[in-house]
């Protein structure tokens, strides 16, 4: 495969979103679901004058009122630990395994500030509120969509290269899981290290492996990356196995020293308008 590096850099994509990038609706609907008897009792609090009367005879009748607290925080965890610069001291409040305690969970109402929520000029519904919390709260997952919207994109590639060519496919592919499909050992320098991808020609029984990523922003990962993977090039190729390196995003272009460096020393990187124009098609068997 004749190599450029001009082509790889020059050609990087802006953008690999879908639609399903922005949001995890379904995800969202079922987290509010989970809560919402719990923030619909909550609801007869909002514009009550003396909300602490009112929260404690809420309580006393339905305790699990306070499991749908952390949320309105916008916070994921059910046990909460709160430093007191005064004391020195250390307060749990556990949100899953609920306590009869009313006075301690009013306290941690009023000193998070959601009492705020509670008054005649605050929110007028919770359910509503709680909804737009997970929104922001999924927002913070679109790192990691970022990173299978690329699987996602390769594995399209992936799988009609394998189809056209009797290959076989493993996504994840851990050692392990390599050596029980086709009874192939890899050895890697981390114990369970998973690649994005594993493909399998069943007629010399070799196999190469891919790892793929698209990097929006630049930093100092982006080095990391370009050394780990000239290293994990060197521990594969001595074992006679291939590796893929598929990356994309303009991110580069704030690493492009390192990424150069990697790209004349390993055999593959590619980018996706190098798929497009069927570089898988070139690699060597």
């Amino acid at each position: 495969m004749k190599k450029d590096f001009n082509e790889l850099i020059t050609t990087f994509t802006s953008s690999i979103k879908t639609w399903n990038y922005f949001v995890n609706w379904e995800k969202v609907f079922s987290n509010s679901a989970d809560l919402e008897i719990a923030l619909n009792k909550l609801n007869y609090l909002l514009g009550k004058d003396n909300l602490k009367d009112e929260f404690n005879r809420l309580y006393g009748s339905n305790p699990d009122i306070v499991r749908a607290l952390p949320v309105l925080l916008a916070i994921r965890e059910k046990k909460i630990e709160i430093f007191d610069k005064t004391s020195k001291d250390l307060e749990v409040y556990n949100f899953n395994e609920i306590e009869d305690k009313p006075d301690k969970y009013f306290e941690f109402i009023e000193k998070s500030g959601l009492s705020q929520l509670f008054q005649k000029d605050g929110v007028k519904n919770l359910v509503d509120y709680a909804m737009g919390v997970e929104v922001g709260l999924d927002s913070n997952g679109r790192k990691n969509r970022g990173g299978s919207l690329m699987e996602e994109v390769v594995v399209a590639f992936l799988s009609d290269y394998c189809i056209k060519n009797s290959f076989e496919y493993l996504r994840q592919a851990t050692s392990t899981a390599i050596k029980r499909k086709w009874g192939v050992t890899v050895k890697v320098d981390k114990s369970e290290r998973s690649f994005d991808f594993a493909v399998y020609n069943p007629a010399n029984k070799r196999i190469k492996l891919f790892e793929v990523n698209f990097y929006n922003g630049g930093g100092s990962k982006l080095k990391a990356v370009c050394g780990e993977f000239r290293n994990l090039f060197d521990e594969l190729t001595v074992q006679a196995i291939d590796f893929v390196w598929i990356t994309d995003g303009l991110g580069w272009h704030t690493t492009k020293r390192p990424l150069e460096e990697t790209y004349n020393h390993n055999d593959y990187v590619l980018n996706l308008s190098m798929l497009e124009k069927g570089a898988l098609d070139n690699l060597t068997w």
